[in-house]
């Protein structure tokens, strides 16, 4: 998709006079042509979703920074203010804060779609790299935006996660005295936060524009995974625009009446009640947990006795996604065509959804109630603790065995020649010939 000419000719004079300093309209009319293969799914229009997500959480962010005090005495009632007394302020912050969980349910979406089917492989590895990148940047942007609000949970989260920062040898106390302005979190802590949490939405745009730079320069991934070669692309591509505009249209008018429905009819659902609570440093809440898009990290955070491993479980979870492209062995892309594979990634989305499930729970409830068994270490066999150390396993063994020996061990189904191949009698590959023919009968 790279090698795609321009075909924009300037109509009018400022067009032209435009177009020798500034090209955007070139740009935009080269962006609407781009070839693009012809059998993406609606699994492919979570990225237009993703940059309307950031664009709703930037525009809203900027009204909220007009009327939000970044002080400990004054933050949670500012909060207040803009739900009640700042025109339409209680739509703006249940936008904001339900569109980050919107934010984290749609790159969720794609990355499991990338990684199901086989996005991350060259040479696309760069696009995987700097899409990680952005979840790392997402993930500090939404725990400095939920410190905000000065609630208890705001405000005791804030003291959980910076203090696990100090378990780290050497650095971990200056890295904390930096974070808090002191030696307790407190009004320099929420200064820090609210500027950082200002910033960082920037920087993830910047790191948007070479995400799609990387795409551009690589080409578009397809469900059949299989590269489209040059004497191929009037046959298995089609122009951006109008094919994939209003699919994608289409696709984030669902969206957006999923986020209206949270935003509109239930927008504390995924939120939790004891943020409602101004923060008091004397008063611990009985359970302390993250928002919903960060319970899985959370659960391998705690499913590990010492403080800093636990800390390097939670952080090697994430970077584990950096060296994925080389931890898969396969030659073949798509799972599609990778039933053994297929059976492992399913089970590997049913642990994530349990680790997400036991990070919200107690560590010390149990999962059968009235069973009671023997003790090992620190924690009852029938505890969430354990059933987390048992999916934290799981999760990395996908990477770091399942996944390099089962490229090595599985016999992948055959893979069609190329996008146009007809699949309707199976997965199998069909010879070029038989392709032009069932072409030309219709």
């Amino acid at each position: 998709m790279s090698e795609h000419e321009s075909t924009y000719v300037p109509k009018t004079g400022f067009e032209r006079w435009l177009d020798t300093r500034l090209p955007i309209i070139r740009f935009a009319a080269d962006y609407a042509t781009i070839p693009t293969p012809k059998n993406l799914n609606y699994w492919w229009t979570f990225g237009g979703i993703l940059a309307l997500c950031l664009v709703i959480q930037i525009v809203t962010g900027i009204v909220l920074v007009m009327h939000y005090t970044p002080n400990a005495d004054l933050a949670f009632a500012s909060v207040e203010h803009i739900m009640r007394d700042v025109r339409h302020g209680w739509m703006i912050r249940y936008i904001h804060s339900n569109g980050a969980s919107m934010f984290f349910l749609a790159v969720y979406i794609h990355m499991l779609r990338g990684l199901y089917y086989g996005s991350y492989k060259a040479p696309r590895e760069m696009i995987w790299i700097l899409g990680v990148v952005l979840f790392l940047l997402m993930m500090a942007t939404a725990f400095l935006g939920y410190v905000l609000p000065w609630g208890q949970m705001s405000f005791h989260g804030a003291v959980v996660i910076t203090n696990l920062i100090g378990s780290i040898p050497i650095v971990g106390e200056s890295i904390t005295t930096w974070l808090w302005g002191g030696f307790a979190v407190d009004n320099p802590t929420l200064n820090r936060f609210f500027s950082l949490h200002y910033l960082l939405p920037f920087v993830i745009a910047g790191v948007v524009v070479l995400h799609l730079w990387a795409l551009h320069a690589a080409g578009q991934n397809n469900p059949v995974g299989i590269l489209i070669p040059q004497e191929q692309r009037s046959r298995d591509t089609v122009p951006f625009h109008p094919y994939y505009t209003v699919k994608d249209g289409f696709a984030i008018i669902l969206f957006l009446m999923l986020f209206a429905v949270f935003v509109f009819f239930n927008p504390n659902a995924l939120g939790h009640a004891d943020n409602y609570i101004p923060a008091n440093p004397l008063v611990t809440p009985a359970h302390i947990v993250p928002e919903w898009y960060l319970l899985p990290f959370y659960a391998m955070l705690r499913a590990v006795p010492d403080k800093f491993m636990g800390v390097l479980v939670m952080f090697g979870s994430i970077g584990l996604l950096f060296v994925l492209p080389w931890l898969d062995t396969s030659k073949v892309r798509s799972m599609r065509y990778r039933p053994a594979m297929r059976w492992f990634f399913f089970i590997f989305v049913l642990v994530a959804f349990m680790l997400g499930w036991c990070g919200a729970k107690s560590p010390d409830d149990q999962l059968i109630h009235g069973i009671t068994t023997f003790r090992l270490f620190d924690g009852d066999l029938n505890s969430y603790l354990w059933l987390s150390r048992l999916l934290t396993l799981y999760y990395f063994s996908f990477f770091l065995i399942i996944m390099p020996w089962v490229g090595l061990r599985e016999t992948p189904l055959p893979v069609p020649e190329s996008i146009s191949s007809p699949v309707l009698s199976g997965h199998g590959s069909v010879p070029t010939g038989a392709v032009a023919d069932a072409e030309k009968k219709g």
